[in-house]
């Protein structure tokens, strides 16, 4: 490891340092979280060659889970984290229901939430994929000594303001950890010679403004007329009301897009659509949303549904899904002003490209 660079572990154990009367437990949950993403990591990777890209048996699970290695992937976190004592129960995006952590191993006093395979549908076409994670405190009834008290799925129901760490690992061309406690973020890459994550990108920050956005624009028949109205003045460009071009993309991979704005800038809208099924939104979160805007929040960038901020929104039930936005702050504010003024901007055109399409041209 080049000289200068610091782990993940002395990272963690130096930001503990820092809280006078910290226990301990706090860092060394973040590295085993680390330590089951590098198994995760080493799976994506063999993914082919060990067979485990095909569809999973249906099991009862929420819709968005179909391939093995969502299955294998949950397994990891559930086989690293449960037995070391730091948490009272798991929530993920493959489990029906909140996992207590079994009896047979102490429970401590945080919460995890994940979702253990982010873009998985990626996976075959070799994209980048990832886990996001969020760590809650337990409620003080479960966090009491000697109490006993075995955590329910409301313990998870906390707005996202009440996080105590935020994460995801990208698995890339690199594999990257990004990290949030509340004071800023830091980027981890994997160095695979000595197996350990190494700070590579300290506080990393988000630019106030941006000139590129992720959508997927095959779903524009189902936005709101704000969403449409915002993506169709980035679209007009230098000759339209912003007066510059913008580059749209999208790589259907949370984590890839949330990288991307966090070192390039820009703005990812999953915005609410009338899409059926109909439903509030399509994002989890207590495992997608929360944890995403935490960190993009405290990067300088800022998070919403559009009509309200991500971090604010209390949960109904643990696999709540809410719409997503989030990226540069001016912009992001931009699309919350227009939510707010619903009537204006275009109404729905078959064609994302308008008159200026590729197959009508431009009126004289």
């Amino acid at each position: 490891m080049p000289e200068g660079l610091k782990t993940l572990t002395r990272y963690t154990i130096e930001e503990e340092h820092r809280h006078p009367g910290s226990s301990g437990e706090f860092s060394a949950l973040v590295n085993v979280v680390a330590t089951a993403t590098k198994i995760i990591a080493n799976q994506v990777m063999r993914g082919a060659i060990v067979g485990s890209l095909g569809a999973a048996e249906p099991d009862n699970l929420p819709p968005t889970v179909h391939r093995k290695l969502d299955a294998i992937a949950n397994d990891i976190m559930v086989a690293e984290t449960q037995w070391t004592g730091h948490l009272s129960a798991l929530l993920s995006e493959q489990m029906t229901v909140i996992r207590p952590v079994p009896d047979v191993h102490r429970r401590g006093k945080y919460l995890l939430a994940f979702d253990p395979l982010d873009g998985s549908s990626n996976i075959d076409v070799n994209l980048p994929v990832g886990t996001i994670f969020s760590v809650l405190r337990a409620p003080e009834r479960v966090r009491a000594s000697g109490s006993g008290a075995a955590p329910i799925a409301d313990d998870f129901l906390q707005p996202g303001v009440r996080q105590v760490c935020a994460g995801f690992t990208l698995y890339g061309p690199a594999t990257m950890l990004v990290i949030t406690t509340g004071s800023g973020v830091d980027g981890f890459t994997l160095d695979r010679e000595i197996g350990a994550f190494v700070l590579t990108h300290p506080r990393m920050r988000i630019p106030e403004d941006t000139s590129g956005f992720a959508i997927n624009a095959a779903n524009e028949r189902f936005w709101e007329r704000p969403v449409r109205r915002y993506v169709h003045e980035c679209l007009d460009g230098v000759d339209g009301p912003r007066g510059r071009d913008f580059n749209m993309r999208w790589v259907a991979s949370l984590v890839a897009d949330t990288f991307h704005i966090l070192t390039r800038g820009g703005v990812y809208l999953y915005p609410h659509d009338a899409r059926p099924p109909l439903r509030p939104g399509r994002v989890a979160l207590l495992y997608g949303a929360n944890p995403i805007a935490f960190i993009v929040e405290q990067a300088g960038g800022w998070a919403t549904t559009g009509g309200e901020r991500v971090l604010e929104v209390p949960p109904e039930h643990v696999h709540h899904q809410v719409p997503l936005i989030f990226g540069s702050r001016n912009e992001v504010e931009r699309i919350e002003r227009y939510h707010s003024e619903p009537d204006e901007g275009p109404s729905f055109d078959s064609s994302l490209f308008g008159s200026r399409s590729l197959f009508r041209p431009a009126p004289h």
